[in-house]
């Protein structure tokens, strides 16, 4: 598999890990505060098995952090891995930007530069 040079593979976990909506839906109950395995599961329509298997997908993401307190496992969001989602996506984004803006300059100072002899649509020539 070919990988990008500047995408780690942390970012790779975190995408992967909020491309899911159920895993979205379990960060937004956690972002209200820490949670037990079991009150984190009882909205969703699925096995507690089911849940764990997201939930440990947010844990290797590093999203969720599991701490037990006797047989309870609770559990609560880490925003640090979204945050550095975010920085490098808006990264991305001024990077394109700035790219299509120099295409679109270059582009315009071309058509200022280089009147068109292509015939109009009456066969006159521009």
């Amino acid at each position: 598999m070919m990988r990008t040079l500047a995408i780690p593979n942390h970012l790779d976990q975190t995408l992967l890990a909020l491309a899911d909506p159920t895993r979205r839906a379990i960060l937004q109950r956690l972002s209200a505060g820490e949670l037990r395995v079991t009150e984190l599961a009882r909205p969703f329509d699925m096995s507690l098995n089911a849940v764990s298997k997201h939930i440990r997908v947010l844990e290797r993401a590093n999203l969720v952090r599991r701490r037990r307190e006797g047989r309870e496992h609770l559990l609560s969001f880490t925003p640090k891995p979204m945050d550095e989602a975010a920085r490098w996506m808006e990264a991305q984004r001024a990077t394109w930007t700035s790219r299509l803006q120099a295409l679109d300059d270059l582009l315009q100072e071309e058509d200022r530069v280089k009147p068109s002899t292509s015939p109009d649509p009456k066969g006159r020539t521009r």
